[in-house]
């Protein structure tokens, strides 16, 4: 089988400031399985970090940036299987996750939340990790 591989990148670019050379992409098209790469408070095109200091603006982001690898990817939020979701202070738990149940209304996921004690920079407060699957009919 060949994966299909979305929005590759070299870690040399995304992270300057850190002695990595790591190739890895934004999303990977298995059969009918979708896994993202986990998405935080960034402009994909850019590698800017957007809403620093507000996980609200960055859960935005990082859903906003979801939903348009899936659609990249020939699936969309509604066949998410799985969201993985990590914060880096427990206090954040309601703001993020009410962003996210608008994003995912009436798609019922298996969630799994973790508190972590940082993120790969700073400025990132939230990460979500999702796999999705493509139906039969859009493949």
């Amino acid at each position: 089988m060949v994966h299909k591989r979305i929005r590759p990148f070299n870690t040399k670019e995304t992270y300057p400031e850190q002695n990595l050379n790591n190739d890895l992409c934004q999303a990977v098209v298995a059969g009918n399985m979708v896994f993202l790469r986990g998405q935080i408070g960034q402009d994909l095109d850019t590698r800017e970090s957007v809403g620093i200091g507000d996980v609200t603006a960055q859960a935005e982001k990082a859903m906003a940036n979801v939903k348009m690898l899936l659609e990249e990817s020939g699936s969309c939020l509604d066949d998410i299987c799985k969201i993985v979701i990590y914060l880096v202070d427990p206090r954040y738990r309601e703001a993020v996750y009410q962003v996210v149940g608008k994003w995912l209304k009436g798609v019922y996921p298996v969630s799994t939340g973790l508190v972590v004690s940082a993120l790969a920079r700073p400025e990132w407060l939230v990460e979500i990790d999702v796999t999705a699957v493509i139906p039969e009919e859009r493949r």
